[in-house]
């Protein structure tokens, strides 16, 4: 079973997104869904997840406060960051962190999941 986290304030762009990876993933999934990086931060290294979507533009902790803070030597997870953010400068910081494997812009479309999880 795929264990998956996302990580965003946006409670129907979580819906959205666990829908559509519920619906092209041929895996059975288990999700944990979080609308504060910070509360994800206290928990994310017993869920142990094998991908892991990322808001970047939440209050109190953004996307980029948890990748400077997360782990990575304790969690394999690969990070995917999930932005309605289509400015360049968001898209160039996110290629900075090596633990990033890619930025996709909202919503997750089916051309995308395929190219995560195949």
């Amino acid at each position: 079973m795929l264990t998956i986290v996302l990580i965003d304030d946006d409670p129907i762009s979580t819906f959205i997104t666990e829908k559509l990876i519920s619906r092209n993933v041929k895996e059975p999934c288990q999700f944990f869904k979080y609308h504060s990086a910070r509360a994800a931060l206290q928990e994310i290294y017993s869920i142990k997840p094998n991908y892991l979507f990322l808001d970047i533009n939440m209050p109190e902790m953004t996307g980029w406060d948890f990748l400077d803070i997360f782990n990575s030597d304790q969690n394999e997870a690969q990070i995917y960051i999930l932005s309605s953010s289509v400015d360049e400068r968001d898209i160039n910081k996110a290629s900075g962190y090596s633990i990033v494997k890619d930025y996709f812009s909202k919503p997750l479309i089916k051309k995308y999941i395929k190219s995560i999880f195949n």
